[in-house]
């Protein structure tokens, strides 16, 4: 049975990004694993301070328990729903739970509104998009799942065989009978001998699928690769976060006024 795993702080973001995954659960038959990952304040342990490590562990179970509550209801109790709570290293606890569970993949929110929220889904969220082994989907705030039609890869015609993972790529075309879109994004504005063999390797590798091919050509790529996305309605952007710079400026939303605007579309981090 297919896991979706969805690390949550309870911020609003992380809320929306909960109810994204168990629409999409609903889409695919999988069941949702909610994880909160709760830390001893800083300087507990050098510093006397006063904190209840109990009172921290029963308030987390509460808030996840009424997340669960509140997706359960959302989904009319289609849905099987299990919940963790787990006190430690964000990134460690989510990578144990990772090795346990085996997810189809891993849900979070781009962004808080809170400072603390903001910190969660800042550095903890790019930190996992990055370095996370498995699939990653980095959901903007406000972002309501409706289906997922057309999936985009950005790729860069380099070593296609040793960085595409062909496999999940399939995996996912199947499951939510999508149409696959490949984005070139290489800087090169003709074709070199090298990005025509590569290419063709690409072709032989995913060519079942019947991809479309797409040339950016925006001297901005990652401006241009969200701007076409955005345009031609792509409902999942599939990323190779060790050959790309893209989601730095995705999940950082303060470049510029344009790659705000284009930058409500879900993220999915794919490692070779």
């Amino acid at each position: 049975m297919k896991t979706i795993l969805v690390a949550t702080d309870f911020s609003r973001a992380a809320t929306n990004a909960a109810n994204y995954a168990a629409e999409m659960a609903l889409a695919i038959n999988a069941d949702i694993l909610l994880l909160h990952v709760y830390q001893i304040p800083a300087g507990y342990l050098e510093v006397p301070i006063t904190v209840n490590l109990d009172d921290m562990q029963l308030g987390a179970v509460k808030q996840i328990n009424d997340l669960k509550e509140q997706l359960n209801k959302k989904t009319n109790g289609k849905l099987r729903i299990a919940t963790e709570v787990k006190m430690g290293s964000f990134f460690t606890e989510l990578k144990n739970v990772c090795e346990t569970v085996t997810p189809y993949t891993v849900v979070l929110g781009s962004q808080g509104t809170t400072a603390a929220a903001h910190l969660f889904f800042g550095s903890n969220t790019v930190h996992t998009v990055k370095h996370l082994a498995w699939p990653v989907i980095a959901v903007p705030d406000g972002l309501v799942f409706s289906s997922i039609k057309k999936i985009g890869i950005a790729c860069d015609f380099k070593k296609v065989v040793d960085t595409i993972p062909v496999d999940e790529i399939r995996m996912l075309i199947h499951d939510f009978s999508a149409e696959l879109h490949i984005l070139n994004t290489g800087s090169d504005r003709e074709f070199k001998p090298e990005v025509v063999f590569e290419s063709g390797l690409l072709q032989e590798l995913l060519g079942a699928l019947k991809p479309n091919y797409h040339f950016i050509t925006n001297e901005n790529t990652d401006l241009g690769i969200m701007d076409f996305a955005e345009k031609n309605h792509i409902d999942l952007l599939i990323v190779f976060p060790r050959r790309h710079g893209l989601l730095d400026k995705i999940m950082h939303k303060s470049h510029t006024k344009q790659l705000v605007l284009h930058s409500y579309v879900p993220v999915m981090a794919l490692h070779q």
